[in-house]
C-alpha cells in the first residue's frame, strides 16, 4: 500500500509538472523573445541609422546605454507592483508599453531623441524578467527550476537568433514608403509585442489556486509542494529595501551576474559591427551573427538540465564564466573572422548557459519574503553594470584604439572579478548541493 502511495504521489507530481510546464513556459518564452528582440534590435538597426543620424561610437554607445539606467530605477518598484496587481495585469502591461516605445523609435531623428527614447524603453520593460522569476517561484518547485529557468531563457539567443536575419531583411525595405529600412524594423518588430501584451490577459493565471486548467489533486499537491519550500531556511531573510541594497549575499549575487550580463548586453549591442568590420554586407552579418546564439541556444538547456540532473549550482554557474572569460580574451586578440566567431561563440555559450543554474542558486538563497525585491535588485544592479556601463565602456575602449577586438578587453577583466567573488560565496558550500533529485518532465 505504501509503494502504491508513492507511485501515486510521484505520478501526480510528474503529471502537474508537465501541465504547468506546458501552460506557461512557451507562451512565456515568446514573450521573452520579443522583449529581447526589442531591445537587441538597434545593434542591427545601427548598420543604418548611425549614419542616417551622424551618431559616433561613443554617442550611440551612451544612447544604448541608458536603456539599462531606467531598467535600474524602475526594475525593484515593478517587480514589487507585480507583487502587487498580479502577474497577468502586471506582465501585460509591460509588454503593451515597450511595444509602443519599441515601434516608436522608427521616430527617431537626431540623438537626442535616440537618448529619450532608449531611456522610456528601458523603463517600460523593467520589471518583466525578475518579475517571471518570481512568477515562477509560484509555479516551480525548485528542484525543477535551473531546467524550467534555462528553457525559458533560452528565449534571450534565440531572439539573436532569429533576429538577426530579419532585422537584416526589415533593413533591405529601404525606401519602401519613403521610409529607411530601420524604420520599418522598429516599427514591424514592435507592434507584434503590443499584441502579445494584451494575450497576457487571457493566457496567465496569477497563483496555482486560481488554476482552473489543474485538476484538484494537481492543484493540491503543487500548493503543498511550494508551501513545504517557502518553510526552508534561506540566507537572505525579509528586511527593508534599503537593507536588501547593503546585504552581502544580495550585492556578491549583482557582481557574479554582471559578468554574463555585461558580455550578453555588449555584444547584443556591438557584435554586429564588430562582424561587418570585417567587410561583411548587411545580410552576411545578420546570418552570421545568428550562429553564436544558434550554438548557445542548444547548450544552455542542456547545461540547465545538467545542472538539476546531478543537484549542483556552484560549478554549473563557475564553468560558463570562465568560458566567457576566456572566449573574451582569445576574441580580443583574433584577427580573422572564422577564429572571431569561434570565440563569440564560446562567450554567447558562457553567458547563457550561465543563466538557468544561477538564478536556481540566487533563489534558494533568498526568502519567500524578500524573493520579489531580492531578484530584481540583483538583476537591475547587473544590468546597471553590465549592461549600463560596461556597453559605454566598449564604446569608449573601441573609439580610443579603433578596434572592436580590444573593446572586449574590460569585460573579460569583469569576468575574473565575478568568477573570484562566487567561489568566495559559496566557498563553506551555500546553495551547493540539492537533495533530491527528479525525474526529466
Amino acid at each position: 500500500m505504501q509503494a502504491t502511495g508513492v507511485m501515486e504521489k510521484s505520478a501526480i507530481e510528474r503529471r502537474t509538472i508537465r501541465k504547468v510546464v506546458w501552460r506557461l513556459i512557451p507562451f512565456l518564452m515568446i514573450c521573452y523573445l520579443l522583449a529581447f528582440i526589442d531591445r537587441g534590435n538597434v545593434g542591427m538597426a545601427s548598420l543604418q541609422m548611425n549614419h542616417d543620424l551622424g551618431m559616433s561610437a561613443r554617442v550611440f554607445g551612451f544612447g544604448s546605454s541608458l536603456f539599462f539606467v531606467s531598467y535600474f530605477l524602475c526594475e525593484v518598484p515593478s517587480n514589487l507592483a507585480m507583487q502587487k496587481y498580479g502577474a497577468r495585469i502586471w506582465i501585460a502591461r509591460i509588454m503593451i508599453t515597450w511595444g509602443i516605445v519599441s515601434a516608436a523609435t522608427a521616430l527617431v531623428h537626431n540623438a537626442t531623441t535616440f537618448y529619450i527614447l532608449r531611456f522610456l524603453l528601458g523603463a517600460a520593460e523593467a520589471g518583466f524578467f525578475p518579475g517571471v522569476l518570481l512568477y515562477l517561484s509560484y509555479w516551480i518547485p525548485a528542484s525543477y527550476r535551473a531546467r524550467i529557468v534555462a528553457t525559458f531563457m533560452v528565449a534571450i539567443p534565440a531572439a539573436s537568433f532569429i533576429g538577426s536575419p530579419i532585422s537584416a531583411l526589415l533593413l533591405q525595405m529601404d525606401g519602401i514608403g519613403g521610409l529607411r529600412g530601420w524604420h520599418w524594423l522598429f516599427l514591424l518588430e514592435g507592434i507584434p509585442t503590443v499584441l502579445l501584451g494584451i494575450a497576457c490577459l487571457f493566457v496567465l493565471t496569477n497563483k496555482p489556486e486560481n488554476a482552473t486548467w489543474l485538476d484538484e489533486d494537481e492543484r493540491k499537491w503543487l500548493i503543498n509542494a511550494l508551501a513545504t519550500e517557502h518553510k526552508a531556511p534561506k540566507k537572505v531573510a525579509q528586511m527593508p529595501l534599503t537593507q536588501l541594497f547593503r546585504n552581502r549575499y544580495v550585492l556578491c549575487l549583482a557582481l557574479v551576474c554582471t559578468c554574463a550580463s555585461a558580455a550578453g548586453s555588449t555584444l547584443g549591442v556591438w557584435q554586429p559591427q564588430l562582424l561587418k568590420s570585417f567587410g561583411l554586407t548587411v545580410m552576411q552579418t545578420g546570418l552570421l551573427n545568428a550562429i553564436p546564439y544558434a550554438v548557445a541556444s542548444v547548450l544552455m538547456v542542456y547545461w540547465g538540465r545538467r545542472s538539476d540532473r546531478v543537484g549542483e549550482r556552484r560549478w554549473h554557474t563557475v564553468i560558463p564564466m570562465l568560458l566567457i572569460g576566456l572566449g573574451l580574451l582569445a576574441t580580443s586578440l583574433s584577427g580573422a573572422l572564422v577564429p572571431t566567431v569561434a570565440m563569440l561563440c564560446a562567450v554567447l555559450v558562457g553567458a547563457y548557459s550561465f543563466k538557468g543554474p544561477f538564478w536556481a542558486l540566487a533563489t534558494g538563497m533568498l526568502s519567500n519574503s524578500a524573493v520579489a525585491a531580492g531578484l530584481a535588485t540583483v538583476n537591475a544592479i547587473a544590468n546597471l553594470l553590465g549592461g549600463g556601463l560596461m556597453v559605454n565602456v566598449y564604446g569608449w575602449v573601441k573609439e580610443a584604439t579603433g578596434s572592436y577586438a580590444l573593446a572586449l578587453m574590460p569585460l573579460a577583466i569583469l569576468t575574473l572579478v565575478s568568477v573570484t567573488t562566487l567561489l568566495l560565496l559559496t566557498r563553506n558550500g551555500h546553495a551547493r548541493q540539492l537533495t533530491n533529485k527528479t525525474e526529466t518532465v
